[in-house]
């Protein structure tokens, strides 16, 4: 034991003499002990055993990704979860950890551990990953993919030309290919959280005789308290605050009207089929909700129109005063979502009662909710040739 006890009084006693080369031989080597343990610790949360383990995610996610072509297909190679959620370059690694930190406070406080939960939670996950993706030009798919290396013969013509459009622009995937390896959220009755996060829902208190518009689409109503809906207020749509009261605001919608039946739909501007409300049926016979100021017939259909403001209330939220952000949201979803499978058409070819049909057309190949479909087409159809002449 005495052997024992002058190691420990040599450990613990302050050297006499210290070379620089025992300083640096002794640094080397708890740099490499360091190192080495937290590179070992990094791979081992870097597996999808883990990934399965702590995320709640085994239930759901990992049996929708062994459905797919990823997971089994006849090359024999399989993508895991780190695959496609964990950068490789190492710098990128480090910082996507400290972000998925996060995701063990969901963990601890079961936020998505039940079907019900995670499909709450779904849109906002896969809203999350869609944008990392985006931010990253989709580099987790392009470590495997490389345009350079696709064989176009091997394709079938459609899928050719919308393949080599991709390439020259170097496309990011995620573009064209949500949900290939997890099921799509259901964006059908979603709010549109990617604009709200975007423009915000408007302001607090808004102010009588300004002048705001509609970020969301919203319910109208026959007064400041009732809850029988009068019809609907379209997304993007100007108006002019009249009243306030509590939590809602009377507002005059301008517009032109088909006099046909109860006229009930309001239009932007005569002659186009650029929706702004429609009042339900009562609505638009109630006394005091609509004024007609003049009439006027479309030479090329042979209606008569109206030019009429209708004065009713609405919800006071999600009204803003700039238009812009609005225009700059639709324009960059029809520029990412909509048009980077085909040859995307400029705003302004076609005229604003031709976009509807050709934009209906173009979306049963995305998944967008109904608030940011009204968004672009109305962007669409104002920003057409019947606005902008330069395109003709």
């Amino acid at each position: 034991m005495k052997w024992l006890l002058n190691i420990w009084r040599t450990l613990t006693q302050p050297a006499k003499y210290l070379t620089l080369g025992m300083v640096s031989l002794s640094a080397f080597l708890m740099g490499v002990i360091f190192w080495g343990g937290f590179n070992t610790a990094l791979e081992l949360t870097n597996t999808e055993e883990f990934c399965i383990s702590c995320h709640s995610m085994e239930s759901m996610p990992y049996k929708e990704l062994q459905e797919t072509v990823h997971w089994s297909n006849h090359s024999g190679v399989r993508a895991t979860c780190p695959d496609c959620h964990v950068p490789h370059d190492w710098s990128r690694k480090i910082a996507r950890k400290i972000e998925a930190s996060h995701d063990m406070w969901g963990w601890m406080l079961q936020t998505v551990n039940t079907p019900e939960k995670f499909e709450d939670k779904r849109l906002e996950m896969a809203s999350r990953e869609w944008k990392r993706f985006d931010r990253d030009n989709s580099l987790a798919c392009k470590n495997c993919h490389n345009y350079d290396s696709m064989k176009w013969e091997d394709m079938s013509k459609l899928a050719q030309k919308q393949m080599k459009r991709a390439a020259e622009l170097d496309q990011s995937c995620i573009d064209c290919h949500k949900g290939i390896a997890h099921k799509l959220p259901d964006m059908g009755t979603s709010r549109a959280p990617e604009l709200i996060a975007q423009v915000g829902s408007g302001e607090r208190s808004p102010q009588a005789k300004k002048i705001y518009f509609t970020a969301l689409t919203k319910p109208l109503f026959y007064n400041e308290k009732t809850d029988v809906e009068a019809g609907t207020l379209n997304i993007a749509t100007k108006v002019k605050v009249l009243e306030t009261k509590g939590n809602r605001v009377k507002v005059g919608i301008d517009g032109w009207r088909k006099k046909i039946g109860a006229g009930r739909v309001i239009y932007y501007d005569f002659g186009l089929n650029i929706l702004s409300a429609q009042l339900t049926k009562d609505a638009a016979l109630e006394e005091g909700v609509m004024q007609v100021f003049e009439e006027k017939e479309d030479p090329m259909t042979g209606l008569t129109w109206q030019r009429v403001e209708a004065k009713i209330w609405t919800e006071k939220d999600y009204l803003v005063t700039d238009l812009q952000p609005l225009w700059d949201y639709a324009r960059e979803t029809y520029t990412t979502s909509c048009s980077v499978c085909h040859t995307q058409p400029e705003e302004a070819h076609f005229d604003a009662n031709s976009w509807p049909g050709m934009f209906q057309g173009m979306i049963a190949f995305v998944n967008m909710d109904q608030d940011t479909q009204a968004l672009v087409q109305k962007y669409l159809q104002e920003h057409s040739s019947t606005f902008d002449k330069s395109a003709h």
